[in-house]
């Protein structure tokens, strides 16, 4: 019943709101895209258009509100990659063999974008970009919380069936995608109670990686883990905690779990079946590629190819960016990393405090972009996710990171060609920075 009241409350209460202010029906919209309510309590919340209702709502208040707020700054680019990839989409879509196939995926690709167009031009505000990553990290942890209870209780729901129709090894990748957002919360959140709340939905998430026993989530895990330890302060505090976080993760991580994890790396004669088949899915991928370079085969429809390699009819590639690359050709892959790859390059500097801002939570976002999304691109190669909400909405606080850091910092005033200094030049004397531990100093 509890699951039913907060369905029914946040979908006609935040459509109320969405009219007034677009941002409350993205926030919304992000929280069910991601928690799944029809998933999460199937017993009581009925298959409707919850989703649906806050959309309409969402974009009737961006239309009352005159489609304001398109001054992006370097963000441009990021959200131009992503409108780029929807539309090389439909292009493919018009000319693929099944119809129905393709322009579903396209529909579930705009359900994504359109939120995402709508999101970066209502959020103006440091403490709304806050609220989304909020949103985000909470709408993963409580689903992660209930697997874990289950897990406890003696079933591995996870392993066994997935969650919200995606298999283990998709939400694991979800689950990782995530736990970046907690590090970091927890490293740089202010009140107490914040970081009891980043801890614990840290440890659920990476403890729900471990169960569902993905490789692909455990080498996600580890890239992470590397981003983390590249990008973050090196005080003694941060040093601490990500020593804490890296002995709870080992701990976590039983004999079966480093035994599975272990043959990811095994030679040919060594490696089992599902390991090498991904090789060979890998392998009709980019032979599919060679021989459609510029459409590709069209939306969703690898799936359809497959026994003309030797595989199942509808089978899946596991590996999104070498099926997104037979499916739309080598423009439609190369636009979809650009949403995220020209996001991480323009964070990175900002990540590791070589880039002025006058907000240090400016760098703070910036570091658990970079360190999520290095962990799914990573990750994203072993499993088909082609729809998978969690790292779109992370992009886009990238992104928002990169509007409002252009729109903070104030103009230099010298004779220079560049309107932005490096930390290492000297600064006017009201010019504000921060170092790498996010201190803001004149």
């Amino acid at each position: 019943m509890k699951g039913l009241l907060f369905t029914y409350l946040l979908t006609y209460g935040g459509a109320i709101a969405a009219i007034v202010e677009p941002f409350i029906g993205l926030l919304v919209y992000i929280g069910f895209a991601i928690l799944k309510p029809e998933a999460m309590w199937p017993w009581s919340v009925p298959q409707a258009n919850f989703s649906r209702i806050i959309a309409i709502a969402l974009l009737a208040g961006w239309a009352l509100q005159g489609f304001r707020g398109w001054d992006l700054g370097r963000g441009k680019a990021v959200i131009m990659a992503l409108i780029g990839y929807l539309v090389w989409t439909i292009i493919s879509a018009v000319r693929a063999p099944d119809q129905v196939l393709a322009w579903g995926f396209v529909e579930s690709l705009a359900k994504i974008v359109v939120p995402i167009v709508v999101g970066i031009t209502t959020i103006d505000s440091m403490r709304k970009l806050k609220l989304l990553v909020w949103v985000i990290l909470l709408s993963q942890a409580y689903p992660a919380f209930e697997l874990n209870m289950t897990y406890l209780g003696g079933y591995n729901q996870l392993k066994e069936e997935g969650f919200a129709g995606l298999d283990n090894n998709s939400y694991a990748i979800s689950l990782v995608t995530c736990s970046g957002l907690a590090f970091f919360l927890f490293l740089h959140s202010e009140r107490w109670w914040q970081k009891a709340i980043a801890a614990a939905s840290a440890a659920f998430m990476v403890h729900a990686v471990l169960f569902s026993f993905s490789r692909g989530g455990m080498l996600g895990l580890i890239v992470l883990g590397l981003s983390v330890f590249a990008i973050m302060p090196k005080g003694w505090k941060e040093c601490l905690g990500f020593l804490m976080a890296v002995v709870i993760g080992l701990s976590l991580a039983g004999a079966e779990v480093r035994a599975r994890f272990g043959t990811s790396f095994a030679d040919k004669e060594h490696r089992d079946e599902s390991a090498e088949s991904r090789v060979e899915l890998w392998a009709a991928c980019w032979d599919t590629m060679l021989k459609y370079p510029v459409l590709g085969v069209g939306p969703d429809h690898m799936p359809l190819r497959m026994d003309q390699y030797g595989f199942r009819r509808g089978k899946e590639a596991h590996t999104l960016w070498l099926q997104i690359g037979a499916e739309l050709g080598f423009p439609g892959v190369l636009l979809l990393m650009s949403y995220y790859g020209i996001c991480l390059v323009r964070l990175w500097p900002i990540a590791r405090g070589k880039t002025p801002v006058v907000d240090p939570w400016l760098t703070y976002l910036a570091r658990m972009v970079v360190a999520s999304l290095c962990g799914f691109v990573v990750s994203a190669q072993f499993v088909s996710l082609e729809s998978l909400e969690s790292p779109y909405y992370i992009a886009l606080v990238g992104a928002g990171v990169l509007m409002l850091s252009d729109r903070s910092l104030p103009p230099v005033q010298d004779s220079g060609s560049s309107a932005m200094q490096s930390v290492d030049e000297p600064a006017p004397a009201d010019f504000v920075r921060v170092n790498d531990r996010g201190q803001i100093y004149i």
